[in-house]
């Protein structure tokens, strides 16, 4: 059975348990940090824990951190006070004082100018916002959802977010894995953005098209698979087929694949070169795992390894338990 709510499908194991733990954490109050790559969904999560708590008709406001210029981040968080400074030629209410009452929503906190940290904890700790250029100190009632593209606790040992907000926002951590780890959602996720581009018209997916879109790796996560089906809509003829399918779907082949599931492995300047090899190495496990269907004497053979020694390794990895319909 498909949950469906704010335009947030769950098919996977993985996802539906997610699911299953907002349902709990949505009527408290808890601070909540999303984790999970860009594009995997994290303001639709953040959104369904909102319209799922007791604040569901009150105000969500959704605030993208890495795009205020850090400037005028202090005045659009917190409001200004008129003649706070050249330009504010009238006081303005803060996007905190707008969500009062409510929840507001802070995607890429670890984005967040070092220097504001400060200010933010004593806001969510007093409760309490104080504008740019004023005295007075205004009450405010607001659940915060935070949401990082990074892991924060690398940042707090590199000094770069401070340890004392992080504790603050991290009361309930949810990470939502890359599409990748997920496919069971794939398909589901193609019928409903389908139903959404589709202008009317009755669109299929032919098998083997299916096939390739189910076996991409989505580095673009839930955002990818969003615009592409947004752009073959447009051009399919009652049937999407292979041919309609962007080329790096078409042309995606195994090591792509595992280059692309090990994007952190490339992009982390702080992973040493064996954890870089056991990255890669756990992945090239399970995408074996995949093409074979679980098949472990095929599996091996794909890697050209004895049994015993995929064995040993699935078990180094804790990849014993894996199966490729679960998503592990």
């Amino acid at each position: 059975m498909t949950t469906q709510t704010v335009s947030l499908i769950a098919q996977s194991e993985v996802m539906r348990s997610i699911l299953a733990r907002i349902d709990t954490i949505a009527a408290s109050d808890s601070s909540v940090l999303l984790v999970g790559e860009t594009g995997v969904g994290k303001e639709l999560v953040a959104e369904y824990i909102h319209r799922a708590s007791p604040r569901s008709l009150k105000p969500f406001v959704k605030v993208g951190l890495s795009a205020l210029p850090p400037e005028l981040l202090e005045s659009e968080l917190f409001g200004h006070e008129r003649g706070a400074y050249t330009s504010a030629s009238s006081e303005k209410k803060g996007l905190f004082e707008l969500a009062d009452t409510g929840s507001i929503f802070l995607d890429d906190i670890d984005d967040f100018p070092i220097g504001l940290q400060a200010k933010l904890l004593r806001v969510l700790e007093s409760r309490e916002i104080t504008r740019v250029g004023g005295t007075t100190a205004l009450p405010i009632d607001v659940r915060l959802i935070t949401a990082t593209k990074v892991e924060l606790k690398e940042l707090v040992d590199r000094n770069l977010f401070r340890s004392d907000l992080y504790y603050r926002i991290n009361v309930v951590p949810i990470v939502i894995p890359p599409l990748r780890e997920r496919r069971d959602d794939v398909p589901y996720l193609l019928r409903h953005f389908l139903q959404r581009y589709a202008m009317g018209h009755q669109l299929s997916i032919e098998p083997t098209a299916l096939q390739m879109l189910s076996n991409y790796s989505w580095p673009g996560n839930v955002r990818e698979l969003r615009n592409v089906v947004q752009r073959v809509a447009l051009f399919a003829n009652g049937q999407i087929q292979c041919k309609d399918l962007p080329p790096e779907i078409r042309d995606d082949n195994p090591v792509d694949l595992i280059i692309k599931a090990c994007n952190r492995c490339f992009a982390d300047e702080n992973m040493t070169f064996d954890q870089v090899v056991s990255c890669l190495e756990a992945n090239l496990l399970r995408q074996a795992l995949r093409q074979s269907g679980g098949n472990r004497s095929q599996a091996a053979k794909l890697l050209s390894l004895s049994p015993s020694t995929l064995r040993d390794k699935l078990k180094k990895y804790k990849l014993d338990e894996y199966s490729p319909a679960g998503n592990s």
